[in-house]
């Protein structure tokens, strides 16, 4: 059996590099450490790179070395842009001398990495997570999307293999150049944590919910490129129609207060987790994310296996996710678009019901162990393929097809 092979019972020592780690919990966060758990437990070894904070947000899985970092100016401080491996961080990284480097964010550490990969002829892999490159246009900032398109494009072609979450999104970075070897790795969700059986109507009752309200959930950082805007204005032409439509709003962020004073009557339940979340989510009636940001759409598929007919964009993640007029609805998005689909749901209990149903049993599909060890199969495959005599770059002048938004 050759050494390389996914079916090899060889241990792997992996160095993996991300912008955030514990320090903040979202999507990304949480499949990191899910994968860090999950090779250790397969007894593989993994050296955890990223910035650090005095005060992180969970206990993390693994061991994770601090490397210098900065926060991001303005709203976004709670974010930090790191700086790759110095001192102790640098020595471990290098004793520890790994057959592989696995990059989450395409930041300094990032090239960090990949250069690092280069020099001591290791493959490198990479995990898109996020259209950065879409920020800008929540920030008046718009001219700058290409530029980053690019820079994605120069980053992430000079890796082995790029894992994209849902085949939408890997449909799009080929679509973009984003990527010469572009692989699925999708997520996986606890159906015994998420489950509708932990609906509770005495909590809905504390929570300020009446029994004939019809309650939509967002779950997710309060942050402009979630949509918050999108979703109040839907949720308020929604409400002209159909009052009793009643918004719960789970996750903290620096927009809360402007979300709040938009949404005066929904409830904040704050930033929530494990048992608390999940009761949250089925909780609530229908689950409704307008972000055209995700890549995959973690809240979505916790949302699909608590029982909760979901409203997304026609747009990476959400489609790869919903089942347009079986789990949910997809839409335009746009205000209009959503409140359309937010008012089909709202009025139709049965209808709700039935795609709620159909959602659990499509998240069952989404087992963490069966992804993660797909994933470290496409690890032997980046072994096996791996030349270092071959380094492959691609300028940040190339040509490729730009996205255009």
């Amino acid at each position: 059996m050759n050494a390389h092979s996914p079916n090899s019972d060889r241990k792997l020592r992996i160095a993996l590099f991300s912008g955030n780690y514990n320090y903040v919990m979202d999507g990304p966060v949480r499949a990191l450490n899910t994968l860090v758990a999950y090779l250790e437990r397969m007894g593989h070894e993994v050296l955890v790179f990223a910035p650090t904070s005095r005060e992180p947000a969970f206990d993390h899985s693994g061991t994770l070395l601090s490397v210098p970092s900065l926060a991001f100016p303005g709203k976004r401080s709670e974010y930090r842009f790191g700086f790759g491996p110095r001192g102790e961080a640098k020595r471990r990284l290098e004793a520890f001398k790994p057959d592989l480097v696995h990059i989450a964010a395409p930041d300094y550490s990032g090239l960090f990495a990949l250069n690092f990969a280069r020099k001591n002829k290791i493959p490198a892999v990479a995990s898109f997570h996020t259209r950065f490159d879409t920020y800008p246009r929540y920030y008046n900032m718009r001219w700058l999307e290409q530029y980053l398109t690019k820079y994605l494009r120069y980053f992430y072609n000079r890796c082995e293999h790029v894992y994209a979450p849902s085949q939408s999104m890997t449909d799009e970075l080929r679509e973009d150049g984003i990527g010469r070897d572009i692989r699925l790795w999708t997520r996986g969700v606890d159906g015994d944590l998420f489950n509708p059986n932990k609906r509770d109507y005495a909590w809905r009752e504390k929570n300020g919910f009446q029994t004939d309200d019809v309650v939509v959930a967002f779950v997710g950082r309060l942050v402009l490129e979630k949509g918050i805007d999108v979703f109040v204005d839907a949720v308020n032409r929604a409400r002209k129609d159909y009052p009793s439509l009643k918004p719960l709003v789970v996750g903290e962020g620096p927009e809360r207060e402007s979300f709040a004073k938009l949404l005066p009557d929904a409830h904040f339940a704050g930033y929530l987790q494990g048992e608390d979340l999940a009761r949250a989510y089925a909780s609530a009636d229908m689950f409704f994310n307008p972000s055209i940001t995700e890549t995959f759409g973690n809240v979505t598929l916790e949302a699909m296996a608590s029982g909760l007919p979901s409203i997304g964009a026609a747009a990476a993640g959400s489609k790869s996710l919903i089942q347009d007029g079986t789990t949910g609805f997809l839409a335009a998005p746009n205000a209009e678009g959503f409140a359309e689909k937010l008012a089909v749901l709202a009025k139709d209990a049965e209808l709700r019901n039935r795609f709620g149903e159909t959602a659990r049993e499509h998240s069952k599909r989404f087992s963490w162990d069966a992804v993660l060890a797909e994933l470290v199969g496409h690890y032997f495959e980046a072994l096996e393929s791996f030349d270092p005599s071959k380094p492959a770059k691609q300028e940040l002048g190339a040509t490729s097809q730009q996205r255009v938004a």
